[in-house]
């Protein structure tokens, strides 16, 4: 497996596990039952983009993503600054387009720096993109 293909699966692997600890994290706080059917099929989805890249990663005996506990608690600490005091659910659904927002980021980045990556690496980012836009579509309403 090249570099660039595990450089863009790993980067697909932070930034899903990075979703799915703010969902985890932010899910508690939601008051309205829309959105939490939105957060808990976001969650799922996440895991399952995850799990593509972690599969691919595997079968081409490369390493997965490792993450540093700094991250974890930045992103709780981040999810519970931000909702101390706003847990409206048009607060909830600006603080979660943020994150898709940054992940779109990332994404872009690890797309531009790996260009070499191969075809399924690409998809699985591209899935992943795709659906992060599709997230901050539906997360609109909620604003």
């Amino acid at each position: 497996m090249k570099s660039d293909d595990i450089k863009v699966l790993q980067e697909v692997q932070r930034n899903t596990k990075m979703a799915m600890k703010a969902i985890n994290a932010i899910s508690s706080k939601i008051d309205d039952d829309d959105l939490s059917m939105q957060v808990a099929r976001e969650s799922m989805k996440y895991s399952d983009i995850y799990n593509k890249a972690t599969g691919r990663l595997l079968n081409g005996k490369a390493s997965s993503y490792k993450e540093t506990g700094f991250e974890d608690i930045m992103i709780k600490g981040g999810v519970h600054v931000n909702t101390m005091l706003n847990t409206s659910t048009s607060h909830i659904a600006e603080v979660m387009i943020q994150g898709s927002n940054r992940g779109l980021t990332s994404m872009w980045k690890a797309i531009n720096h790996h260009e070499n990556a191969g075809n399924v690496s690409m998809e699985i980012a591209k899935e992943l993109m795709d659906f992060e836009e599709k997230n901050i579509e539906r997360l609109k309403q909620y604003l």
